[in-house]
């Protein structure tokens, strides 16, 4: 393997790993921060223990999630130096806004959470959790955006530097305003809740088949369940708005991930593409015809470009070259999480019906929610994000500049086999714990929510200094 390959493998990984928990904590906080409303509100102890137990999930997700996330900024300095001179004008605004704001906002109050009970007044106490949450979905806002600004660049928020060869940055509000952020926003804050509905789902099903505390988990699987119905709907709007926004700024994606390599007018929607060993060319496919078109643009007739001819204008556009994204994994990524998705909206829809009926934790399809509610939504979530960052190669921004001329230049291959196999280990270990964690406290139940400190606390304070 060489630089660029194995640059983009660490980051991949890391990436993929601080994933599983950042929806995690943009969806839990908002959980917890309802439960303890409705304590506030009513004074009934089971919303008060289930702000406790599920809070205690959170802030286990959250520690680890704050490690994780810091060693993705290391790389844009030390795996991707000639990224961060290009654009770090750009880049970075969005970023130090995010550090010194949302960050500062959501671990600040966070942690008056943690220790405030009984030393602040309730309602700080209470307005500390949602501040908390708050934060939490600031910081995933600014990141995204600085991601969009990856994707789908708008003119007006840049120049270019010919002195210094650079991209600086001349009106902030185009960048903040980036449609692609902002719909990326709508679909992650969506997709976070419909995480968190599902942990919540799995572990009340749990303690539910072994009739454990079933008052408190009746009344957590309920409430996940309509979450996650909710949420999962959102999630599916915010795909197909992202989609037609993509059929505008990136049509190369959108033919890649639908196995398109002719223009079609109207456009049909694959159900089965089988292509050769390269990845780029169709052996045999089944389609279904004018869906495309619709899915793209709302109508049956538009045409939607194939990669053959996107490829000859962007090479009539940016030179000679190969703008192919590898088109088996951005089809099935897209399948696995459009698979996953749906499977997601129909259980919730299915578990939420079934929550009618008064002894419903004796029914055996409980049994089998711990599996799929675990699994289902973190493959989707990363099917989705491998499906994002693979489908805009070879750009790493989009029509600006190519990933193989963003690596760092001085790198050398024993280099990031090291720091590869040096961050595995370290993340390795971070999983260990943070399965045992959340299995140990997951199993004790909410009883043991309500006498025990949570064990997480001071790493989470150390991990912010």
């Amino acid at each position: 393997m060489d630089t660029v390959t194995l640059s983009r493998l660490q980051f991949a990984l890391t990436t993929i790993y601080h994933w599983l928990f950042v929806p995690l904590t943009l969806g839990m906080g908002w959980f917890v921060a309802f439960m303890q409303t409705r304590y506030f509100q009513t004074k009934d102890e089971t919303w008060r223990k289930m702000t406790k137990f599920w809070g205690k999930l959170f802030l286990i997700n959250f520690a680890i999630g704050v490690v994780t996330g810091i060693v993705q900024e290391f790389q844009f300095g030390m795996n991707w130096s000639e990224y961060s001179r290009y654009v770090g004008d750009i880049f970075g605004a969005p970023l130090a806004v995010e550090a010194l704001l949302a960050f500062f906002l959501e671990s600040t109050f966070l942690g008056i959470w943690i220790f405030g009970e009984g030393k602040v007044p309730e309602k700080v106490h209470l307005a500390s959790i949602w501040l908390a949450a708050l934060g939490s979905s600031l910081s995933a806002l600014f990141i995204l955006l600085a991601n969009a600004f990856m994707q789908a660049p708008p003119a007006a928020a840049y120049e270019f530097n010919a002195a210094n060869g650079r991209l600086e940055l001349i009106n902030i509000f185009a960048l903040l305003g980036n449609p692609k952020g902002w719909i990326f926003f709508w679909h992650t804050i969506s997709d976070g809740l419909a995480m968190a509905a599902f942990l919540i789902l799995a572990i009340s099903a749990y303690h539910l088949t072994r009739k454990q505390n079933v008052a408190f988990f009746k009344r957590s699987f309920q409430m996940a369940a309509l979450v996650g119905l909710v949420a999962s709907v959102m999630v599916f709007l915010g795909g197909h708005t992202l989609g037609q926004y993509m059929y505008e700024v990136q049509p190369m994606k959108l033919a890649a991930l639908e196995g398109l390599w002719e223009s079609e007018q109207p456009a049909s929607f694959s159900l089965l593409t089988i292509g050769d060993i390269s990845g780029k060319h169709e052996v045999w496919s089944v389609r279904l015809p004018y869906a495309m078109s619709f899915l793209a643009c709302n109508n049956f007739t538009c045409e939607v470009k194939g990669v053959d001819e996107l490829q000859e204008l962007d090479v009539q556009k940016y030179g000679p070259g190969d703008y192919i994204p590898l088109m088996v994994v951005t089809y099935w990524t897209f399948r696995i999480m459009m698979a996953f998705g749906f499977i997601m909206m129909g259980a919730s829809a299915w578990f939420l019906f079934e929550t009618r009926r008064k002894n419903y934790e004796n029914a055996a399809w409980l049994k089998l929610v711990p599996f799929g509610a675990l699994f289902l939504p973190f493959l989707a979530n990363a099917s989705g994000w491998i499906l994002t960052e693979m489908g805009r190669q070879p750009w790493i921004v989009y029509g600006l500049l190519k990933v193989q001329d963003a690596v760092s230049p001085n790198l050398t291959v024993v280099d990031l086999w090291i720091s590869l196999v040096g961050y595995t280990l370290v993340y390795g270990s971070l999983a260990a714990a943070m399965v045992y964690l959340i299995r140990k406290y997951a199993i004790a139940g909410p009883d043991a929510a309500m006498h025990e400190s949570v064990d997480v606390a001071p790493a989470l304070v150390g991990s912010q200094d």
